[in-house]
């Protein structure tokens, strides 16, 4: 991807003549401190194994939610401080939090999943609220400008009405926000304009309001969860050539073996999560069965839908950034799909 100014919008036709995303698209909540701090060095070294391990423009996504900016933060100035260009990344900063005040010990927005924070984060939602999110993530990244902007957690701010008139506001609070965020494009301040979202019933009510360029699902195609519905919708985006990213394929670390269930704390005594925890340990064993690494597996069949484009993924540890590219660049055999299916770990209608 070429550099652009501000002032010069991006040829309306980059989206058909040219891939939006690489393959993989690097996570930046651990730079927001997302479970564990790190220091600014190991944050350092996190980036510069991502710029190493694929060939530039390398994509990043971040957010202004991600540790109420720090993420933002960060980037920008260790970018700067590598000495990276701006036509070596393609950021996507996901618009709808903005910094505000730290009153108690942790931020409000997510309690116990951020760690070390200056700041609380405060959803603004709007036409007015949306450009201020987009000012402040530009202040934060300096020198970088993100090229792909959406509106971040719109569920949850409909989720969050008191009834079906406060719903319809906020409806429309999102409907204006995604005015705000076509003049940028327009104008040539932006790239493509998308949306990032938790529950994908909302990606498909606002699909038939909305014209995204790009979609990122998050917590919603994996291999625990993978509903036929959810398949359609996609199906749908595919048949339209408005590309996927799936994100969020582990559960938030849940696959991975952590704790926390879509950024939730696990309670084995609840059904639900004890029925999560069986269906967790049902997978680890038929994976070392099958002599094969319960990680790759997920990402291949996070990758297995042909409408996604992109995968986001992210890890603490530089040295096993190469791992997730390679996670990302070989597929599994057929065999291990039909052995999948006949497990019943995942249905025959997921499959592409």
């Amino acid at each position: 991807m070429s550099e652009a100014s501000v002032n010069t919008p991006y040829p309306p036709d980059l989206l058909v003549a040219r891939p939006l995303l690489p393959r993989i698209v690097f996570g930046s909540t651990i730079l927001g401190n997302l479970f564990v701090q790190l220091s600014d060095a190991e944050k350092r070294q996190l980036i510069q194994a991502w710029l190493h391990a694929v060939p530039s423009p390398i994509a990043i996504d971040s957010a202004g939610k991600y540790g109420a900016g720090l993420a933002l933060e960060v980037l920008g100035r260790e970018l700067g401080n590598l000495g990276i260009s701006s036509s070596q990344v393609i950021i996507s900063n996901k618009l709808g939090w903005r910094r505000t005040s730290l009153v108690g010990q942790e931020p409000t927005f997510e309690p116990g999943v951020w760690h070390g924070l200056k700041h609380d984060a405060v959803q603004d939602i709007s036409y007015h609220g949306i450009l201020r999110c987009w000012e402040e993530g530009c202040e934060l990244l300096g020198n970088y400008t993100p090229q792909l902007l959406s509106v971040h957690d719109p569920d949850e701010y409909l989720a969050a009405a008191v009834d079906s008139n406060d719903r319809k506001r906020r409806l429309d609070d999102i409907l204006a926000a995604y005015d705000a965020l076509y003049e940028l494009r327009d104008s040539g301040k932006a790239l493509a304009i998308g949306i990032g979202c938790k529950d994908w019933r909302i990606v498909r009510e606002l699909n038939q309001l909305c014209k995204f360029d790009w979609v990122m699902l998050a917590n919603s195609f994996t291999i625990m969860s993978h509903p036929r519905d959810l398949i359609e919708l996609m199906d749908s985006l595919a048949t339209r050539k408005i590309p996927i990213i799936n994100s969020a394929i582990l559960h938030g670390g849940f696959l991975s073996g952590g704790n926390f269930f879509d950024y939730q704390p696990l309670n084995a005594d609840t059904p639900l999560d004890s029925e999560r925890l069986a269906w967790r340990q049902s997978f680890y064993r038929f994976c070392e069965s099958q002599h094969v690494d319960p990680f790759n597996v997920a990402v291949a069949f996070g990758l297995s839908h042909p409408g996604i484009k992109s995968i986001a993924l992210s890890t603490s540890r530089p040295e096993r950034v190469q791992s997730l590219v390679t996670a990302v660049t070989q597929p599994l055999p057929v065999e291990l799909w039909n052995a999948l299916q006949q497990s019943g770990l995942i249905t025959k209608s997921s499959l592409a």
